[in-house]
């Protein structure tokens, strides 16, 4: 098991898997343009979390229980569980619920690594495999993180023992170079804390 698989392994062990966490309902309004032209404001939010195919279906439903004979063209006008994350009103039906079915999945760590990612479907799919987990903030992750491999112990056992009243270690310090370094990136949690991916 490398530095990577161990980190993870021993981290998920102690923490709430991101499954469990609060699940995001990703939801598009869709719109039908016929009825806005005309004056009115027609539409339907749908649960994103599906199928592209899905999606349209319930966008051609919508279309046909439209109040203009006519309805045919449509816009995304409003959406809502996709966290940081921005679309245009033209957004493909396929991105949408690629991001979607992640956040319902993996919770916002999704849509965090996809505002930082993008949505293309390679950078999408790296996420189960970059993704650590959460933390209060850099130094709770740092000090975890030298803890499960080793280095606390290490640190303390060669250090004198007259020097370890002085001696603390910086922590965030740390979290900041490795950081800079690249080894690992850091996106905001809603509501407080960090989430931390290997890059």
């Amino acid at each position: 098991m490398n530095e990577r698989e161990q980190a993870n392994s021993e981290h998920q062990d102690n923490q709430t898997n991101p499954e469990q966490e609060h699940k995001e309902q990703p939801r598009i309004y869709v719109a039908s343009l016929s009825d806005y032209n005309e004056g009115r404001l027609y539409g339907k939010w749908i649960d994103a979390a599906q199928d592209a195919e899905e999606l349209q279906r319930s966008i051609d439903q919508m279309l046909r229980d439209s109040p203009s004979p006519c309805a045919e063209e449509w816009a995304v006008h409003d959406y809502e569980g996709f966290g940081p994350l921005r679309f245009d009103e033209f957004e493909s039906m396929d991105v949408f619920a690629r991001v979607a079915k992640g956040i319902a999945t993996h919770g916002p760590a999704f849509a965090a690594w996809a505002a930082h990612v993008g949505t293309e479907p390679e950078r999408l799919d790296e996420f189960e495999e970059a993704f650590m987990g959460d933390w209060e903030n850099p130094e709770a992750f740092a000090e975890e993180m030298l803890d499960d491999m080793g280095q606390l112990e290490e640190l303390e056992r060669n250090l004198p023992e007259h020097l370890a009243p002085y001696v603390k270690f910086d922590y965030k310090c740390y979290f900041d170079d490795l950081v800079a370094g690249g080894a690992i990136c850091s996106l905001e949690k809603p509501g407080g804390g960090i989430y931390v991916f290997w890059n």
